[in-house]
């Protein structure tokens, strides 16, 4: 893997690269390896509760910020990407507000979901939305400043943090202990990273420029026009079991699909988060050089087919017994839905590393297309076990269609790619 990734970048690339990848390694590490205990710890209907608390704050973290903050990584000069952060924190704290004023219709709005129990936690919703979003907001502030170290430091603090409080909430007389953690583990995960991040990389943000405001925000018009749309989408339909299943199945059934969910992606996010990251900001600084990428894409395609395929083949025979040996007996059927799952995760893990090239070559409007597609998809799986009344025909129903959309989107990406090597001719 560090000969590939030394073949694809500059050496200080993949040192970069190697950063983050180590740092994500060692924070699923701990995640890893705190799972055997927690499952023992709470029952699969906790971690049901969590994926709905999850899946709701997850489409609001994408509104607080209207995906502004994908675009901080893309101006040539300093100043308009200083705009694009003060734009991304102005909008997290309308939306935090927003939020706070509907703390007190939680009942009812629990009463959508059939699940009482989220009325109890619907409070911590506005402040889970708030942290995140900042976070993503400093993430990619990072990213442009190559600062990977600091992004690393973050990844590990919040893992060791997250482990730490859902081990001691486990014996609250609640059941919100998993709840609690995802709430002061990124809080003080960034209050962390703000008090290291010293003045050279937070004093420029101090000052705000309102003409530069808007000269960005109609610059970058296309994220919040498309892309806000298309990662909505994305994150609703992303979670379309737990938030159409869980009335249906009930929660113990959609706490085996969101431990499937969190097995299957962990090891492949850990990988194309890092990649994504420094391929988004060596690919944008390539491009605004109007160097070549050709050869750059063609290898990273090749040797994550010939990586991935035989592994995931290996992985259909064992998967059962082993989640089963992981977790404990109870939770076997979490390896039964990874299977269907695999096509699906070949697919994601090309195009998550490359997602960034329709906000580099300003297509995010067909990208929104695609997203649509897999919505239709997502939702035609689903339908079908739902009719059958089979939960597990509906999650690889929903799987299947999830991978041919992925392995159709990352076609039209090299595409873009295509495209931008005749432009240089």
């Amino acid at each position: 893997m560090k000969q590939f990734v030394s073949q694809i970048y500059h050496s200080a690339s993949a040192r970069n690269v190697g950063k983050l990848l180590s740092a994500s390694v060692v924070a699923q590490a701990i995640g890893l390896l705190i799972y055997p205990i927690l499952t023992r710890l709470y029952a699969p209907e906790d971690f049901g509760l969590l994926n709905l608390f999850g899946s709701i704050g997850g489409v609001l973290i994408l509104l607080s910020t209207l995906e502004w903050y994908n675009a901080i990584v893309l101006p040539k000069k300093e100043e308009d990407a200083r705009a694009i952060v003060h734009l991304c924190l102005l909008s997290i704290g309308v939306l935090t507000l927003f939020l706070c004023l509907t703390i007190p219709f939680a009942k009812p709005i629990a009463a959508l979901f059939k699940s009482p129990d989220l009325a109890h936690f619907y409070w911590l919703l506005p402040f889970y939305v708030m942290l995140m979003g900042i976070w993503n907001v400093l993430n990619y502030w990072y990213i442009r400043r190559k600062e990977y170290g600091r992004i690393s430091g973050y990844q590990i603090s919040q893992s060791l943090f997250s482990a730490g409080y859902k081990t001691g909430f486990a014996f609250l007389p609640t059941c919100g202990g998993l709840i609690y953690a995802s709430i002061l583990s990124p809080l003080c995960s960034l209050a962390l990273s703000l008090s290291l991040a010293g003045r050279r990389l937070l004093r420029p943000l101090c000052s705000i420029d309102k003409a530069a405001c808007r000269h960005v925000a109609a610059q970058y018009a296309n994220f919040p026009k498309y892309s806000t749309p298309r990662a909505v989408l994305n994150n609703i339909f992303g979670q379309l079991p737990v938030l159409v299943l869980t009335p249906l199945f009930g929660a113990r059934l959609v706490g085996f699909w969101g431990m499937a969910i969190m097995l299957a992606f962990m090891p492949i996010s850990m990988i194309t988060r890092a990649l994504y990251q420094v391929l988004y900001q060596k690919t944008t600084e390539m491009v605004n050089a109007r160097q070549t990428i050709r050869s750059l894409y063609k290898r990273f395609t090749v040797w994550t087919l010939l990586i991935i395929i035989p592994f995931f083949v290996l992985l259909w025979f064992v998967l059962p017994s082993l989640t089963a040996w992981l977790l404990g007996d109870e939770w076997r059927t979490t390896g039964e839905y990874i299977r269907w799952m695999l096509p699906w995760l070949t697919g994601a893990s090309l195009v998550l590393s490359t997602g960034f090239l329709p906000d580099i070559f300003a297509k995010q409007k067909i990208e929104l297309g695609f997203e649509i597609l897999m919505a239709v998809a997502r939702t035609i799986g689903v339908l079908i076990g739902i009719w059958r009344n089979d939960f597990l025909i509906a999650v690889a129903g929903y799987s299947i269609g999830s991978a041919v959309v992925s392995f159709a989107r990352y076609i039209w990406q090299l595409l873009l790619v295509r495209r931008y090597e005749e432009s240089l001719q």
